[in-house]
Parts: C-alpha cells; structure tokens; sequence
C-alpha cells in the first residue's frame, strides 16, 4: 500500500484539520450566555468580582456570580467562565468552570471548581465534598467542610472538560464538551499526520495486525495495561522516592507510546475496512487512517456508549502495539538468538 499522494492524500486530511481547528476552538470558547440559574428566582445576581478575584489582576471574563448575604439559591448553581460568591445560602450544588468559587456562607451540597480556585472563609461552611481540579483549596481558620476535600492542582483543562464536564451541569452537546472533543480530534489527526510521516510501513504492519487478530489485541492489551498498572504499583510500593519516581515516568511514557501508536494504527485499520467495504478498493494510507478517526471521532458524541467504544480500541491498539512491536513484527524477547550468540562466543 502506498502510503502518500500529495495531490490526493493530502486533500481529505488538509480538510479534516482546517474544519475541526476552527469549529472545535469556537465552541470551546466559554458562551456569553451559559446556562445559569434563574437569577432573581434563587437570588443570584451578577456582581464585580470582589477582592482577591478575577477583577483584581486584570482578567476579562464575565461579572461574578453572587448569592448575596440573606439570600437562597435553592436548585444548582453553575458558572462558565466566571466566579461564584457565595454570601447566602446555596440548597444545592455549587460548581465553576475555569472560575474561582469563594464561600463566606452556606452551601448544603457539594462544591466543584474545574481550573479553579476553592476560597471557604472563616466560619462558612460547605456540608457536602470539596472537589477541585486545576487549583488548590483555601479554607480559613473556622471553616467547615463536612464531607471529603479532594485537590489536583496539575490537573489538565482539556481533560477537565472531557471527564468531568457532566458533573457540573454540561451536557454531552454542550458546546464546551463539543469544541474541547473536536479539537483533541484534530490533534489526533496532526499525531497521525506525523506518525506516517516518521514509520508509515511499520504503522501499517500494526494496523495489519489489528485487522487479522483484534479480539486477540483486545486480551494482550488489557493484560499489557494491568501489567504496567502492577509495575508502576510496585516501583511506588517498593523502591525509594528517589529511584522510584524516574521509573514511574518511564512506565507511564511507555504506556503512552503504546496507545499513541495503537490508536493511529486502529483508525487506518477502521478507516480501511470501511472505505473498502464501502467502495470495494484500497483506500490511500492517511485517508484510510482519517475516515477511521472520523467514525470514532463521531462515536465520541454518543453519550456514554463513545467512551466504551474508545476504551475498547484504546485496549487494541495497545495489544497490537505490543504484539506487532511496534511494526516491527519481532518476538520481545529471542532467547534462541542470545543462545547461539553465547555459543559462538
């Protein structure tokens, strides 16, 4: 199989990547109008930010979101790209998206801040769970938090959006979730670009193997994850900080190699077997590997089944990574080889 025609090849993926840059970098952009509760309902009303927030070192975004001293939101509070203050009393659930969330009442339920702040002042209280990711948790002196406080201040935005974008009130056709799954879409399809540029036959022998063996993939995959998962256990477990940090990283870049290869090599051997069942010819390597991206890219959208069925051939493509090494279709380990080396020695 080929694997370039400028003149051809170069059209499907160019058109890809110049539809979902744009498309996914506008919706990921925070709405104007995102979805709120009804302000004068539940006695939230938009404020400046006060002292120690987003007003004071310049940031742009929108007036804060604040429940004023005596008053009660009583269903959900979520903001977009905004901070929350929370004077009153919250019945419910406080959650912010890349905002700061800071607390000198009372939230009954749980409070969230995704690439955020957590500030609970002194005597406020939150009864339900402190969870933020993306920043850190303040609590003053006298402050009272009745459930569990979980922090990431490392944690990445886009992951945010994706993993715990429905725990804030986002729904799967948000346009937060939407722009943010459009451009990972297109950094897969720039991964690709480069992994054909770099090995294009030994990513064809790995797909190759997907095609004849993915139920077998599947099995040496998942048993390939548990295996560095233990690993990684053990280094943490047994060896000292010192020695055992290096050798966490190397697991975890290995492992990220393995599904990075894997993934690029599943969508051309999906992309193959649809443009040839389709069309009943071979089909040109990277358009082969973008019509494969494109039908999980579109799997993606369906709630809860586009996880599973990303998890699922994240397991292949770690599987025929592993087996296939990396297309270069050797055993991991020839002992007989070593053998007749010594022999001869």
């Amino acid at each position: 199989m080929r694997l370039l025609r400028p003149r051809r090849a170069s059209r499907l993926v160019l058109l890809t990547l110049l539809t979902l840059v744009p498309v996914g970098s506008r919706l990921a952009s925070p709405a104007p109008c995102a979805a709120q509760p009804d302000r004068a309902r539940d006695g939230i009303q938009a404020a400046e930010a006060p002292a120690g927030t987003a007003a004071d070192t310049g940031d742009t975004r929108q007036a804060a979101l604040v429940i004023a001293e005596g008053s009660v939101a009583r269903s959900q509070v979520v903001a977009l790209g905004r901070d929350v203050v929370v004077a009153g009393e919250a019945l419910s659930d406080v959650a912010a998206f890349n905002g700061t969330v800071r607390v000198t009442g009372h939230v009954t339920g749980d409070l969230i801040v995704l690439n955020g702040d957590a500030r609970i002042a002194a005597g406020a209280r939150v009864g339900g769970d402190v969870f933020v990711l993306g920043g850190r948790v303040e609590a003053a002196p006298g402050a009272i938090i009745d459930g569990r406080t979980v922090a990431h201040p490392t944690a990445s935005s886009a992951w945010l959006t994706l993993l715990e974008g429905p725990s804030v009130g986002l729904g799967g056709t948000s346009a937060l979730i939407l722009g943010t799954k459009l451009a990972l879409m297109a950094a897969w399809m720039a991964l690709a670009l480069l992994v054909f540029a770099a090995s294009g036959r030994q990513v064809l022998a790995t797909s190759a193997t997907v095609r004849r063996e993915p139920f077998r993939c599947f099995v040496v995959g998942l048993t390939g994850v548990l295996a560095l998962v233990l690993t990684g256990v053990a280094f943490a477990a047994v060896a000292p900080p010192l020695a055992s940090a290096p050798l966490l990283v190397l697991v975890v870049l290995f492992a990220l190699l393995l599904k990075l290869w894997g993934m690029v090599a599943v969508f051309h051997a999906l992309g193959a077997w649809a443009v040839s069942a389709l069309r009943k010819r071979r089909p040109l390597a990277l358009n082969a590997a973008t019509t494969g991206l494109l039908i999980l890219g579109v799997a993606k959208f369906v709630p809860h089944l586009g996880g599973w069925i990303w998890t699922v051939a994240t397991l292949i493509g770690v599987g025929a990574s592993l087996a296939s090494k990396f297309g270069r279709q050797e055993a991991w380990f020839q002992m007989a080889e070593l053998e007749r080396v010594e022999t001869a020695v």
